[in-house]
């Protein structure tokens, strides 16, 4: 260790005001804080990364603090990650959709490092984040319209695409003898009235 004292002179005499007999630099680090902290959020998690040097990675721990992107730090809310890896997960569940919100993290020697201590690093920068918010209600009528105004046209062409058909079937259909079966365009009618109920049904649920 080191023997520190801070000495000053006063009216020209040297005076000693403090001193530590045993200082050890080792047990009085306060390291920098952590460096491009990133996030990405997915459907169930929101990752958060950031870097420190490579030769502290093991040794380090870290805290992460977050809140809501318009609220205070004052309320913001802390996590201690457990291990010494430079990355957090938070569950979707825990954030709300929609909402926006903004993290930062710092770092000081592991509790478990007997050959360093340290106190916090400062905060480092902020990365901003939100959860995918719900699609509205307005959203879902318009997507149920949507699709109301792409079937209907496409379901009119096919009924006049097979009324068509039957009509033109329905020509051949005179030249039958009795003794024949009847055309399948003769059954056509009865098609027609299901392939219409269908529609009617599948209005019905995009409703």
């Amino acid at each position: 260790g080191y023997r520190v004292s801070l000495q000053g002179n006063f009216f020209g005499r040297n005076h000693t005001y403090i001193t530590f007999p045993e200082y050890n630099p080792r047990k009085h680090i306060k390291l920098d804080p952590p460096l491009n902290i990133q996030s990405n959020v997915t459907a169930s998690k929101c990752q958060i990364w950031w870097s420190v040097p490579w030769y502290l990675v093991e040794i380090l721990q870290y805290e992460l603090q977050y809140k809501e992107y318009s609220m205070s730090w004052e309320i913001a809310l802390n996590k201690t990650l457990p291990s010494s890896l430079p990355q957090i997960e938070i569950e979707a569940t825990e954030l709300r959709s929609g909402i926006a919100y903004i993290a930062r993290v710092r770092c000081k020697v592991s509790e478990n490092e007997d050959s360093y201590h340290s106190q916090w690093s400062e905060w480092s920068q902020t990365t901003v984040f939100q959860r995918a918010g719900v699609p509205k209600l307005s959203e879902k009528i318009l997507n149920t319209r949507t699709m109301q105004f792409l079937f209907i046209p496409l379901s009119f062409g096919t009924l006049l695409y097979l009324f068509w058909n039957c009509k033109l079937s329905s020509r051949y259909c005179c030249f039958l003898t009795s003794g024949q079966k009847a055309s399948p365009a003769l059954t056509f009618p009865h098609q027609l009235l299901s392939f219409s109920h269908s529609i009617i049904c599948t209005m019905g649920i995009l409703r």
